[in-house]
C-alpha cells in the first residue's frame, strides 16, 4: 500500500509546480478540443445529414394519393398549405408547390404543397340579354366563363342575345353557377326582313344617325376625308349606297368631309 500512496503524494507534488500546472492545462484543453470536434465534424453532420442534398422533383399535376411514396422515395415529406381552384388539372392534384422544381434541399425537407379543389367556386352569370354576340363573349371571359354553343332564333336584330341556357335549361342574370362553365347563348338571326338603304349623303354625322338608327341598322366604320377643321362636315359616301335592299341589323360605313370635298381612290384614310 505504501507504493500508490508514496506514488499519490508525488503527483500531488508535481501538480503543485509550475510545469506539472501546465500539464493540467493542456491535458483538459486537448480533451475539450477532442470533445468539440468530435461533436461537429461527426456527430453534427451525422445527425443533419450535412452534406447530403436533394434535388427537388416536378410535382404538379401529381395525384395527392401517389405524393407520400414518390416523396418518401426520395427521402421527402409533404404537407398541405392550402386550396386553390384550376379547370386545367384534375381534383386532389397539386397546383402549386414551395420549394419550387429544382431547388437544393436537405433531406427529409418538407415541401408545401396546394391542392386543386374537388369542387370549383362559383361565379354569377351575367346579364347578356339584348347585348350582341361579341360583348357576350367578351363579358363572359371576364368572369372566367365561357361561349357555349350559339342558337339561333327567328328575330329582327343580328346576333343580339335573347336567352341564356346552361345545361340545355333557360339560366336567369345572377344565378351562381362552377367558374369555368359554358353558357349557350340563344340570339336573333335578322330575321328575313329587309330595309331600304336609308339616302344619307349630304346630312351631318348626327343627322345621318336618325334615319340609320330608325330603320335598326348599326353603324360601322366612319372614315374623315380632308381637312374639317372650321366646319361641320357632312356624309360625303356611304356603303351600302342609298334604296339598296339590306337586312335590319346591317352595318353601315360612312365617308365624311367639308361639303364638296372629292373622295379619292384610297378611302380608307382615317377611321375615326
Amino acid at each position: 500500500m505504501t507504493g500508490p500512496v508514496k506514488l499519490k503524494e508525488k503527483f500531488k507534488k508535481y501538480a503543485s509546480t509550475p510545469a506539472g500546472l501546465l500539464l493540467s492545462i493542456a491535458v483538459t484543453a486537448g480533451t475539450v478540443i477532442t470533445i468539440m470536434a468530435v461533436y461537429f465534424y461527426i456527430y453534427l453532420p451525422a445527425a443533419t445529414h450535412h452534406g447530403e442534398t436533394i434535388t427537388v422533383p416536378d410535382i404538379t399535376g401529381m395525384p395527392l394519393d401517389k405524393l407520400e411514396v414518390f416523396l418518401g422515395e426520395r427521402n421527402l415529406r409533404y404537407e398541405v398549405n392550402d386550396s386553390a381552384y384550376s379547370q386545367d388539372y384534375p381534383p386532389l392534384t397539386v397546383l402549386r408547390q414551395f420549394p419550387a422544381p429544382g431547388a437544393i434541399v436537405k433531406e427529409n425537407r418538407i415541401i408545401y404543397i396546394s391542392l386543386n379543389r374537388i369542387t370549383p367556386p362559383t361565379v354569377p352569370v351575367p346579364n347578356l340579354i339584348d347585348g350582341s354576340l361579341i360583348n357576350a363573349e367578351a363579358v363572359l371571359r371576364g368572369n372566367e366563363l365561357h361561349r357555349g354553343r350559339v342558337i339561333l332564333t327567328r328575330g329582327p336584330f343580328l346576333n343580339v342575345v335573347r336567352e341564356m341556357r346552361y345545361n340545355g335549361k333557360k339560366i336567369e342574370p345572377g344565378t351562381r353557377i362552377p367558374k369555368g362553365s359554358a353558357i349557350d347563348l340563344v340570339v336573333e338571326d335578322g330575321g328575313s326582313n329587309t330595309v331600304p338603304m336609308p339616302d344619307v349623303v349630304g346630312l351631318t354625322l348626327e343627322d345621318a344617325k336618325v334615319p340609320l338608327f330608325g330603320s335598326h341598322l348599326n353603324l360601322g366604320r366612319i372614315y374623315v376625308v380632308g381637312d374639317t377643321l372650321n366646319e361641320e362636315p357632312v356624309v360625303l359616301k356611304q356603303k351600302p349606297v342609298a334604296r339598296e335592299n339590306i337586312k335590319v341589323g346591317d352595318i353601315v360605313e360612312l365617308w365624311v368631309g367639308k361639303r364638296g370635298t372629292i373622295i379619292p381612290e384610297n378611302t380608307d384614310i382615317e377611321n375615326q
